[in-house]
Order: structure tokens, then sequence, then C-alpha cells
């Protein structure tokens, strides 16, 4: 069997670059889906073996080595089980949630919040392998290296793009002093071969253009330019109510909490085709609870008593109201960028729709809804510019389509 029948060019070149060179660091970035991860893979392994060999070379019998993740979910999803899949090798851990191959102990560090501080201190590691990079808490990254201090140790590190102010980028991909010992690829989705032609090119056509396409598709730290929903067209997404299929939609509804700024209560439907359409605005500013409770019995009463709120989990006391009144609501999955980019993917995709009847407070919003250079985030709310409506229609549509759904209320 030829190396190209189990790795790209690009992974070959890092697997050649890791056995040749020195490096103290290594950084793969780049496109989803192309093949940054299967190749650190190899060099985990690669990596354990060295360190086995290196602990019985000095009589260490309890060599350990850093494993990192964004959450112990991250790492088993990411790197175990996908160990599992690529080599056969079924790494089970013990009662203090480590790993074990060739004598050496893997120690999982969580580096999603500053907390993973405690598993990364009090020890000295041969090395570190940490997965989705950008999603680490920069002090808790810091840890890590300075735990890898013995001679020869390496870390490896795969990441999808961020903001190019990003820490890893600034202080980590775009230093090139020799000493510092840093080699860095970045990929493309084109560098993964093995894919599927018809694959990449629907990938390619479903991610919204601008940011997500040039990070996603193209491996580039970028920052938003201009609105942030760049595919929207209202010549074929603004539609008259009589072409809305309501006879084949589910429908549902997202609610962004407001009284000084507007409260949008927004019904939207999805047809049996995955189509999404908002379909009433209910905005009002000054509006106590007792009114949005009377808004969403009425639509209860004209839709189904099982029709569920996707809210803002900013007031529980709201929620609280809500779910006294015999209301089926639960908090929503407010992450942003997700989120908006599951919002634009539909808009991408040509399957979402505003009804004619209500489009006007939308359109407003989605043509002031732009992106912050500085942040890499939406611009936040001013006086003359809102994005409520937008907030509530994004907690609808990416609860409903996020891995894992809504979050329950307690």
């Amino acid at each position: 069997m030829a190396l190209s029948d189990v790795l790209t060019d690009k992974q070959a070149q890092v697997l050649h670059t890791y056995l040749t060179k020195p490096f103290k660091m290594m950084i793969l970035n780049g496109a989803v889906r192309s093949g940054k991860t299967y190749i650190d893979n190899y060099l985990f392994i690669y990596e354990l073996r060295r360190v086995a060999k290196l602990a019985k070379k000095l009589g260490d019998k309890h060599p350990q080595f850093i494993l990192a993740g964004a959450s112990s979910g991250a790492i088993y999803n990411n790197v175990i089980s996908e160990i599992s899949r690529q080599f056969g090798i079924d790494l089970r851990s013990d009662k203090h949630n480590h790993y074990h191959l060739f004598g050496v102990d893997i120690v999982p560090v969580y580096t999603g919040s500053i907390a993973g501080m405690a598993r990364a201190r009090g020890f000295t590691s041969y090395g570190a392998y940490i997965n989705e990079t950008t999603l680490a808490n920069e002090e808790v990254f810091v840890e890590i290296r300075n735990r890898c201090s013995m001679q020869g140790s390496h870390i490896i590190c795969d990441t999808n793009p961020d903001i190019p102010t990003h820490w890893l980028k600034r202080d980590y991909i775009d230093n090139h002093d020799e000493k510092a010992g840093i080699i860095s690829f970045t990929f493309t989705i084109d560098d993964n071969s093995f894919l599927a032609k018809d694959y990449v090119e629907s990938l390619k056509a479903s991610t919204p253009k601008g940011m997500f396409y040039d990070r996603a598709i193209l491996g580039q730290w970028v920052t938003g330019d201009g609105i942030v929903y760049q595919d929207f067209n209202k010549d074929t997404m603004v539609i008259p109510d009589e072409r809305i299929p309501f006879d084949d939609l589910t429908y549902y509804v997202g609610v962004d909490w407001g009284y000084e700024h507007p409260n949008p209560i927004m019904l939207l439907g999805d047809d049996s085709s995955g189509n999404t359409y908002i379909l009433r605005d209910y905005t009002k500013k000054h509006k106590f609870i007792d009114y949005w409770i009377e808004i969403a019995k009425n639509l209860q009463n004209e839709f189904s008593s099982n029709l569920i709120f996707y809210a803002d989990s900013a007031r529980p006391d709201n929620i609280n109201e809500f779910l006294t009144n015999g209301i089926n609501i639960f908090n929503a999955n407010k992450n942003i960028l997700p989120g908006i980019e599951c919002v634009a993917s539909k808009m991408a995709q040509g399957k979402f729709f505003i009804a004619e009847s209500c489009a006007e407070g939308v359109l407003n919003e989605i043509y002031q809804y732009a992106w912050d250079e500085k942040t890499g985030m939406p611009m936040k709310e001013s006086e003359t510019r809102h994005n409520d409506r937008l907030d509530a229609i994004r907690y609808a549509i990416y609860t409903r389509n996020a891995k894992g759904g809504y979050i329950p209320w307690n």
C-alpha cells in the first residue's frame, strides 16, 4: 500500500516535516473537513511511541502526555473515537479519566474555560496534542505549553480559523522567530482529495458567502465584511402569503425579551422539504408579560397547544410566567456565530422565506445587521439599529437545528 492510499499530499507533507525537521510546536489550521485532525491523530500515535521510548531510556516509569480539547465530549468525539476508527485502538479511561497507550499516561485537559487550569497544573509533560485550539482559553493554553518542558517535547495543534487578531494567530502562527520553533500548515477544503467531488461541491454551494465561506472552505483567518447575511435576496426570499404552503408546515416560535428595546415574538414554520418561513411578527416596546402571555395563548389556540416557544434565557421570570400559564417554552441555544451560520446556510441554499405581510421589520434589521471587524461579531445594537427580530429568528431556527436541540428549563 502506497502512502498516497492513506494520506493526501498535504497530510504527507505534514508527516514528512514531523519526521525530518526539529520543532517545538506544530499547528495545523484551515478549512473544515480538510484532513487536519486525521493527520494529527497519526502524529498523536507517533508522539506516544516517541515518548514511550524516551521514558524507557530515562528510566521514567510514569511518563505523562497531555490530550487537550474544549471539553471531555470534544476529546472523545474528535480524538478517542477517531483513533479507534483509524487504527482499531480502543482507548479506555481509568478511574481518573486518563487514557493509557504504550505505557504512557494520557492526561485529558479541558481548555474551554479557565477551570481547565486545574488539570494542567502540577506535573511535567512530554508533550501535548491540543484539538480545536481556537476554542481554548488562552491561559489554559499557556499553562499546557509551560507543562511541556521535557527535552524534545512537542505540542501538536489543530484548529479552524477565527478572527485575524486571535491570540493563536497573532502570537504563534505568525511568530516566525526560529527560536520559537513553531511550524504551521494551512489547509483548504480542496486539500482533502479523498472527499467525494459532489460532497465538496455541495458544501461549497451551501456555505454562506463571506466570512463563513472564507473560513470553512478557504481556511482563511478573516473577519466579516459588510452585512452579516450576504446571501439574503429580497427578490426571491420575500414572497406573497398565498405562496406559503400552510398545510405542510410545522410551526414554532422565537422570542427575544425586551421592554425599553423591542420585544419580538416571531412565528416560523418549516415545510417537509426543509424550507423555513417567517410568518408573523409580533414586536412591541414597553409591554408587560401579561401582553406576551396573551399573544402566546392566541398562537397556541390557533396552531397547536403544543406549539414550542424558543426564548432568550436572560429573563427567567418571564419564562416562569409562560410555564405557569401552560405555554410550551424552552431556553434557546444562543450561540451567536453557529446560530448565524445556521440561518445564513438556509439562505445560501434558497430555503429561507419571509411572508410579505410581515417583511418590513425583518428587512429593516437584515440590511443594518453588519459585522464588527474588530471583534469578528455582529455590531452591537444602537439607538437607531436593532437586531431583536433577527435574534428571535436565530434562536428558533438554530435551536431546532443544532445538535442537542433546546436547553431544558429547570
